[in-house]
């Protein structure tokens, strides 16, 4: 069994997987990770692997705990990838980033692949059918575009995510639930129309906290998976494994 710990900007998430299959997942707050790693092992004493891939703040104190559980790889630019990485700056490439693209290796071999990922940022990022994974773009999640209009300037409020009623914002709650909500759906929608000028078959995935709200709404034909970046974790894992 392995055990996939991904380390966010804002909790942890852990997943525990037997034979390449999801059988448990949870999320925590950082502070109450080592209380939560004691009740896993307890209940999955046969967990023989670790695999942690940290974007957050995630102590040195919690690694030296995971080793005396079982061993421990931690991910980063020199782990063995099962694509080939032309990104011209592969140090800051993103662990999360780089387990979702193996994650579509796994799941959508030798395809065009478009993975979304949306959560605090949104994400982008593309594999073509060779393997060769050739970079994406970042941009501000929901969230983030919610209180960058509250803290950079005088007088909106920070609202709530919602759906908004209209494109047409008739007071100021709706107009900014209008703004940041449909510029995200167009935004998305626009990236997808744009690679498909290039690559008319390609296979789009969505993912990340908030895809299940956005893809509702979205024009495009899009594979939804909450658990695609743990899947990519316990393939990463199995990949350094030889």
């Amino acid at each position: 069994m392995n055990l996939i710990i991904d380390a966010g900007n804002t909790q942890l998430k852990w997943a525990v997987f037997r034979d390449g299959k999801l059988i448990k997942k949870n999320a925590v707050e950082y502070a109450s990770f080592p209380s939560a790693l004691t009740h896993v092992f307890k209940e999955f004493e046969a967990i023989d692997r670790i695999i942690l891939s940290s974007v957050g703040h995630f102590s040195s104190e919690f690694v030296e705990a995971l080793k005396v559980y079982a061993p421990l790889h931690i991910l980063t630019h020199n782990s063995k990838l099962p694509f080939k990485n032309l990104y011209k700056t592969p140090k800051t490439l993103g662990v999360d980033r780089m387990a979702l693209v193996s994650a579509s290796v796994k799941n959508y071999p030798q395809k065009n692949c478009l993975i979304i990922d949306a959560g605090t940022c949104i994400t982008y990022d593309f594999i073509d059918s060779h393997n060769n994974y050739l970079g994406g773009s970042i941009s501000p999640g929901i969230r983030l575009r919610y209180k960058a209009l509250h803290n950079l300037t005088a007088k909106l409020p920070l609202l709530e995510t919602k759906q908004p009623k209209s494109i047409i914002g008739n007071t100021t709650d709706e107009a900014i639930h209008s703004g940041v909500v449909y510029g995200i759906y167009n935004e998305i929608d626009g990236v997808i129309d744009n690679y498909k000028l290039n690559y008319p078959d390609l296979t789009v995935i969505l993912t990340g906290g908030d895809a299940k709200f956005l893809s509702k709404k979205l024009k495009s034909t899009i594979f939804a998976n909450p658990n695609f970046l743990l899947e990519g974790l316990n393939f990463i894992l199995k990949h350094n494994s030889y």
